[in-house]
């Protein structure tokens, strides 16, 4: 099955926005998550964890910090792989100019879904194209 980027939704956030490629919900017989995140340059997202799902990052292009668990903060950039083990708690901040690409799994999939109480939640459906303001 191809699954065209034009065809499904964007959401964003204040620090950046996210494309869930697959689902469990959008694509049947799915068990797992798959999307691109991009956070903003000098942004980032709060502490958190995924209690039912391990994660995995690998950076496409740009550069942050990583902290997983309640190890050092660690840098990543382009090439880099993290894993987060199923309830480990981590946060990524952007710390160069440029956007920060990461493609994201979650196993099993699902854990997208919690992202829907965060704060600045917005959904954008298919073809819309979002914009950011500086604060």
């Amino acid at each position: 099955m191809r699954i065209n980027p034009e065809a499904v939704p964007t959401t964003t956030f204040d620090w950046g926005s996210i494309k869930w490629f697959v689902t469990p919900d959008a694509v049947p017989g799915a068990g797992s998550t798959f999307g691109e995140v991009i956070v903003n340059p000098g942004m980032g997202h709060a502490r958190h964890n995924h209690p039912d799902a391990e994660e995995i990052l690998y950076v496409v292009s740009g550069e942050a910090r990583q902290m997983v668990g309640d190890g050092e903060e660690f840098p990543i950039r382009a090439g880099d792989a993290v894993h987060i083990p199923t309830g480990v708690y981590h946060s990524t901040y952007n710390t160069g100019w440029q956007q920060l690409r990461l493609i994201v799994t979650y196993t099993p999939g699902g854990a997208e879904k919690a992202l829907e109480a965060a704060p600045g939640f917005r959904l954008h459906p298919a073809g819309d194209i979002p914009t950011w303001r500086r604060p």
